[in-house]
C-alpha cells in the first residue's frame, strides 16, 4: 500500500475521525428532522418552503438557533470529510463491485453534505442569500437546455435522479444499510428500531427523489426549465395531489425517521 493510502486509512480508522464523523452524521440527521417539520407545515398550508436551505434558515431564526446553526455547519463539514475518507479507504467489510459502489456513494454524499455545511456557514454569517432548491434546479436545467441536445441531456439527468431514487428504495426494502452497521452489541429492541427507521427513511427519500426526477423529466420533454424543481417543489407536488395532506404527512414522517436513523447509524457505524 502506498504511503498516502496508508495515511488515509489510518485517518479513517482513528478514534478522532470516527467520533467527529459520527457527530457529523447526527447533524445530518437534525437537518432531516427539520425538513420533516417543514414538510408537515407545507402539508397543512402553513409554510412556503421545505428544502435543506430552508431548514437551516429555520434553525438560525432565533438567538439560540444561531449557535445551533454554527454547530450544524461544523458538524456537516466534518461528516462530509469523513465520507471522503470512507470513499478512499472504507467499507473493508465488503468486496468487489459492492465496495466500489459504496465508496462512490460516500464520495457523492460527501460533496452534498459539505455544500450543505458551507450553506449553513453562509447563513450563520448573514451572507447566505440566493434562491431555494427550486430556483437552483431551474437555473441548472435552463443551462442544460441551452446546450446542444439540451432536452435530451435533461431527460438523461432525470433518469440519473430516478436511478438514485430506486437505489434508495431498494436499500430500504432489502435493508442493505445494515451491512454498514455493527449491531452485535445493541439490544434486540434497538436493532429493530434502527432497521425500521432505516427502511422507512430510505423509502421516503426514494419517493421524494422520484418526484424530483419526474419534474426534471417533464422539464426536459417540454424544454421548459420552470417545470423542474428540487426538494421543495417535490414536497409541494405531493401536497397538491388528492389526499395530498395525508400523503405528504406520511412522507414527512418518513424523512423524520431517516433523521432519527442517522443518530443510530452514526453510533453503530462500522469502523
Amino acid at each position: 500500500m502506498r504511503r498516502g493510502e496508508a495515511e488515509a486509512e489510518r485517518g479513517e480508522k482513528s478514534d478522532t475521525a470516527q467520533l467527529l464523523g459520527r457527530i457529523g452524521m447526527a447533524c445530518y440527521g437534525v437537518v432531516h428532522l427539520i425538513i420533516a417539520y417543514l414538510a408537515v407545515q407545507v402539508a397543512f398550508g402553513s409554510s412556503e418552503r421545505a428544502d435543506q436551505k430552508g431548514a437551516l434558515q429555520e434553525v438560525g431564526s432565533t438567538a439560540f438557533g444561531q449557535v445551533l446553526l454554527w454547530i450544524l455547519a461544523i458538524g456537516l463539514v466534518l461528516f462530509g470529510l469523513w465520507q471522503f475518507l470512507m470513499a478512499a479507504t472504507g467499507y473493508e467489510w465488503v468486496s468487489g463491485g459492492k465496495r466500489t459502489r459504496k465508496r462512490i456513494g460516500a464520495a457523492a454524499r460527501g460533496v452534498v453534505v459539505i455544500v450543505l455545511g458551507f450553506t449553513a456557514f453562509r447563513i450563520a454569517t448573514g451572507s447566505g442569500g440566493g434562491g431555494s432548491s427550486n430556483q437552483k434546479q431551474q437555473e441548472f436545467t435552463a443551462k442544460l437546455l441551452q446546450l446542444p441536445a439540451g432536452p435530451a441531456l435533461v431527460v438523461i439527468a432525470a433518469a440519473g435522479v430516478l436511478g438514485v431514487a430506486i437505489a434508495a428504495g431498494v436499500k430500504g426494502v432489502k435493508k442493505t444499510f445494515l451491512e454498514d452497521l455493527d449491531t452485535t452489541e445493541l439490544p434486540g429492541k434497538s436493532k429493530r428500531w434502527i432497521s425500521w427507521l432505516g427502511t422507512t427513511g430510505y423509502l421516503a427519500k426514494g419517493v421524494v427523489l422520484t418526484v424530483v426526477a419526474i419534474l426534471l423529466a417533464i422539464a426536459g420533454f417540454t424544454a421548459d426549465p420552470n417545470k423542474a424543481g428540487g426538494l421543495d417543489a417535490a414536497l409541494k407536488t405531493l401536497a397538491a395531489q388528492p389526499f395530498g395532506t395525508v400523503l405528504l404527512t406520511v412522507v414527512a414522517l418518513g424523512l423524520a425517521a431517516f433523521g432519527a436513523y442517522c443518530f443510530g447509524a452514526g453510533w453503530a457505524h462500522k469502523r
